[in-house]
């Protein structure tokens, strides 16, 4: 009998829920246009009908009320303000007060469309993260499981030893007499799959490289715009994309095992952990009706007027408090939009009021998200040469480097060079060859002739014997220590035109002496230039603002230290920023998340609020969000803090308002002043007095 009746309230409810919004809004706009008439009867349309026009909006209002009070009581007896409701609207149709009963059937569906809008959204984040997940891979030979288990080991060794990682892991490689490799589903990886990654390719699992050199963007994973150089020995992730050079690796985690598929699982369980907020009016619903009831009761037998008891049900139905709270979410959610927020999550600005932490993720967030040029420093054996003139052969060299570090330096000389007023064109080389995990090679003109330009990091300088002097790399030092990444830099400048030669393998060698000019340009992603007073006045809000990055101790260090926060924690995973989250949340301290990246999508997820870069963040971010900051303008973070306090309290106005009108109605019910139908005007006025008070909302400013 239960399962019985369980189906049919199962049907009844997803007949309530066809058509959507759409439907509730035409409902809505022929039931006003009825109760319409039946008031005011222009044109005498009101005779010209065979029934009041109110009934009307009984039907269309009404009965969807009635069934969710229906639905309610019979599936969990939950006693929610619609229970109230449907009893004041079958006494009112009871004793003939047709418009009545029609002019609160209306207010509290538009009270629940009001609603509905304020929490409707679509969750499309976790589809679009699936998307990333890599869906070939390209298998050189299948060794077995434990050729992982012999690289690690072979790692480890070459570690203790000091040895190259490459030949350390060719030596328990299978032979691959030059395989191309074959294309497979990235889900039939196994373990210990030998895989090969060209550029451009994502990665398809977990793994170790063993051969090859190259730079991978991790940004999907870390959230660091700045592509990180990767060689044998060193880990990457399922789905980070590899840039420029090949690679061969190891497969150690495939499947469900790795990093993208337990991105995925985080964003799923962070969903699910997040409460949702319960409407006011249904958690004081129980105590209402049971205080209508017993006030109508006992007026009917004391003064044995039923239209007393009718009337005490109408003004006593919450449709003011059930207006208060989504009214002033709708004109909240309009201010924040005027300052370039789009609310998604209709309890957000609610649940924000609440916070008292603030993290902020630093790349995209707190900085612009791309590398520039903060520094450029000439050695001590320039011999003469002008940093200006240094500058310029590297970023002449650059212009046909596609890695994102080259193209900063080539924006960083164009701006400088703007900024003097030179605005001095670059000359792209004469030749260029890019080394993939190490830098770029060029010969370039200067203003004497050709000059081969060397840029890139320690290991090409080595590899090039080029020794830099050590006030260089001291400087270098300072630059990294702050969280720069440091590019160095050789010009090679001909000394001669006579050339030497030299004995090469016994064999005689022509050689042309060069002059060595060396200098470093330091590269660092600048913080925004209102980001420091933004972080201020987050503090000035009551809640404490605190760094999360994925970034190394030195850049988190720097960072905080120049925008005064206070706490902060680098390094971080997804699973560290939910970690932390979660420690904050059973500490009692209310967390708002605010990132940009595919990596911080969990976090955005699990924390109180969301609040992601609208602009230049991911799709997956900004669907992971309650919040998104549309125009990416921090600055604006203290007005909606400030914004959701300020709604907070006009909800608790228009609550105790609306309670306050309801008890001074229902003494002049009780004591007859009141009819039905006056009543349900007064209870009609409470109701746009309550909305005239969240309109105020709109236009408010922070002072």
């Amino acid at each position: 009998m239960k399962q019985r009746i369980d189906r049919i309230m199962g049907r009844l409810e997803e007949a309530l829920g066809w058509g959507g919004v759409k439907k509730d809004i035409a409902l809505l706009a022929i039931g006003g246009i009825a109760l319409f008439i039946s008031l005011f009867e222009p044109y005498g349309m009101r005779e010209a009908l065979p029934f009041d026009p109110a009934w009307i909006a009984i039907v269309l209002c009404g009965i969807p009320i009635l069934c969710e009070a229906v639905i309610g009581l019979v599936t969990e007896f939950d006693i929610t303000a619609d229970v109230l409701v449907a009893i004041a609207l079958i006494a009112s149709v009871a004793i003939g007060e047709t418009f009545a009963a029609g002019e609160v059937a209306f207010i509290m569906q538009l009270g629940g469309l009001l609603e509905e809008l304020t929490v409707e959204r679509a969750r499309a984040g976790i589809e679009k993260l699936v998307h990333l997940t890599p869906r070939t891979a390209r298998l050189i030979a299948r060794p077995g499981a434990e050729l992982a288990e012999r690289v690690q080991n072979a790692l480890s060794s070459a570690r203790i030893d000091g040895t190259p990682a490459e030949p350390a892991c060719a030596t328990v490689l299978p032979r691959l007499d030059h395989a191309s490799g074959e294309q497979i589903a990235a889900e039939s990886v196994q373990v210990g799959d030998l895989l090969r990654v060209n550029p451009g390719e994502t990665v398809p699992v977990d793994g170790v490289i063993v051969a090859g050199q190259t730079s991978i963007d991790q940004s999907v994973m870390t959230g660091e715009s700045i592509p990180v150089d990767k060689a044998a020995g060193d880990e990457v992730s399922s789905g980070t994309l590899n840039q420029f050079g090949s690679f061969d690796m190891v497969a150690t985690r495939v499947g469900e095992d790795s990093s993208i598929q337990r991105m995925i699982r985080l964003v799923q369980s962070a969903d699910a952990s997040k409460a949702n907020v319960v409407r006011l009016a249904d958690r004081w619903a129980v105590w209402i009706v049971i205080i209508a009831l017993s006030a109508a009761a006992v007026t009917w037998v004391v003064t044995g007027e039923i239209i007393r008891a009718v009337t005490i049900l109408v003004v006593f139905c919450p449709c003011a408090l059930v207006l208060a709270t989504p009214t002033a979410i709708m004109a909240a959610i309009g201010n924040a939009t005027k300052h370039g927020f789009m609310v998604r999550e209709g309890d957000a600005l609610e649940r924000l009021a609440s916070v008292r932490a603030v993290a902020l993720d630093k790349t995209g967030t707190l900085t612009y998200g791309t590398p520039r040029v903060v520094a450029v420093e000439s050695a001590d054996d320039a011999d003469g040469r002008t940093v200006e003139e240094l500058f310029a052969l590297v970023a002449s060299a650059e212009t046909k480097s596609e890695h994102p570090l080259g193209r900063a330096i080539v924006e960083g000389y164009r701006a400088r060079s703007d900024a003097s007023g030179a605005s001095e064109t670059l000359r792209a080389p004469a030749s260029f060859s890019m080394i993939p995990g190490r830098g770029v090679e060029a010969v370039c003109m200067g203003e004497s002739g050709p000059v081969t330009v060397i840029a890139g990091n320690l290991e090409l300088m080595a590899e090039r014997s080029i020794d830099l002097p050590a006030s260089l790399l001291e400087r270098a030092q300072h630059h990294l220590d702050t969280g720069c990444t440091v590019t160095y830099a050789a010009c090679l400048y001909p000394r001669s035109a006579d050339a030497l030669t030299v004995e090469v393998d016994g064999a005689p060698a022509s050689v042309s002496p060069v002059e060595i000019a060396s200098c470093l340009i330091a590269l660092s992603d600048v913080a925004r230039e209102n980001a420091r007073d933004t972080v201020a006045r987050i503090r000035a809000t009551g809640a404490e603002p605190v760094l999360l990055t994925g970034d190394n101790e030195a850049a988190a260090a720097a960072m905080a230290s120049r925008l005064d926060i206070r706490s902060y924690r680098s390094g971080c995973t997804p699973e560290d920023k939910l970690a932390w989250i979660d420690e904050s949340e059973h500490a009692g301290r209310a967390v708002c998340m605010v990132g940009d990246g595919v990596n911080d999508a969990p976090a955005l997820k699990r924390a109180r609020v969301g609040i992601a870069m609208g602009g230049i963040g991911s799709d997956i971010a900004v669907d992971a969000a309650d919040i998104a900051l549309v125009s990416d303008d921090v600055a604006e973070l203290p007005h909606l803090l400030t914004l959701s306090r300020r709604m907070i309290s006009t909800i608790k106005i228009n609550m105790t308002f609306s309670m306050a009108l309801n008890f001074i109605a229902i003494a002049l019910a009780i004591t007859g002043v009141l009819n039905p139908v006056v009543g349900a005007l007064v209870h009609n006025a409470g109701s746009v007095l309550v909305i005239s008070n969240s309109a105020l909302l709109l236009g408010w400013k922070r002072r």
